[in-house]
């Protein structure tokens, strides 16, 4: 797995994150946490034709901390929900990262990378509700 080794703290790396949106026309930036006080989303708003839309970004570490529990490479100290957080963030930055080089090299605008994380009219990412709504996935 992808930076499976980590030792950046995941509040580290978001804040990496926040650094990187920012400069590429983020405008807000709210992290969102656990009880145990681990950043487990990002929310922001991008300006999408001067309307502030906003994005909702889920790390969703558990399925990191499954594959590192599965791994016959990942030592024992290393199958942990911290260690899980670390690898789940660096993932998003690379991702993050990649896509914003896609609108750099003017393939595709901010906001169209992102489109899967915007935040509908109901709350809903604009993913959730195609997976809810079977009408708005392309035909078999």
């Amino acid at each position: 797995m992808l930076n499976y080794t980590t030792k950046i703290e995941a509040a580290k790396t978001v804040g990496e994150i926040q650094q990187t949106l920012s400069k590429n026309g983020v405008r807000k930036i709210v992290v969102d946490y656990d009880s145990e006080g681990n950043p487990i989303a990002l929310t922001f708003v991008i300006d999408w034709n001067n309307i502030p839309t906003l994005y909702a970004l889920p790390c969703r570490w558990e399925g990191v901390l499954k594959v590192l529990n599965r791994s016959p490479k990942v030592t024992k100290a290393n199958r942990t929900k911290e260690q899980a957080l670390r690898v789940a963030w660096r993932i998003l930055k690379d991702w993050i990262e990649a896509q914003l080089a896609i609108t750099e090299a003017e393939l595709a605008s901010v906001p169209e990378v992102f489109l899967p994380y915007l935040v509908t009219s109901t709350g809903d990412t604009l993913y959730s509700r195609a997976i809810a709504d079977q009408r708005l996935l392309p035909l078999p």
